[in-house]
């Protein structure tokens, strides 16, 4: 569908811990905030020209991103946790796809590398739901690039 908006509802989550081939967590996740980056920018005045402000951009800083109301089919996204919490090195390459209204084609892939786990929590315990879900997850990332349909990458 050539010519139509990218849509914000229609999502994927995916993360892959560095060595692994295979993604431990394929998600679906209601809510997902935080894909952002900022240039902190260093402003110049140029001596006797009042005028005048050169913009310098300065280093890149990433968002945290918040994932909320995920449903998974295991407590892969726990374990993963566990594990950076005994070792600070692991880190893991996350996915957020942004598919097309047919929901098999992708239009868009935001790339987060070198993620960390920040926090995650439990959603309130309640006998009449039979799914295994996660509240919310806050992941750390170091990098962030946008990956195309066109399958051309570009930094971000």
């Amino acid at each position: 569908m050539p010519g139509y908006p990218l849509q914000a509802f229609n999502f994927s989550v995916s993360i892959t811990p560095d060595g692994d081939a295979a993604p431990l967590c394929d998600a679906a996740f209601a809510e997902c905030d935080g894909l952002e980056m900022s240039l902190d920018v260093k402003t110049i005045r140029e001596g006797g020209n009042n005028g005048v402000q050169i913009k310098l951009a300065g280093a890149t800083s990433y968002g945290q991103l918040t994932l909320k109301r995920g449903m998974t089919k295991g407590f892969d996204l726990w374990r993963w946790f566990e594990r950076v919490a005994h070792d600070p090195r692991v880190r893991a390459t996350g996915e957020i796809v942004l598919r097309a209204a047919d929901r098999d084609t992708d239009e868009a892939v935001f790339v987060l590398g070198r993620c960390v786990p920040l926090k995650i929590k439990a959603p309130s315990l309640n006998a009449r739901e039979g799914i295994v879900a996660v509240e919310e997850m806050q992941l750390g990332y170091e990098s962030l690039s946008l990956r195309g349909a066109e399958g051309v990458g570009s930094r971000v």
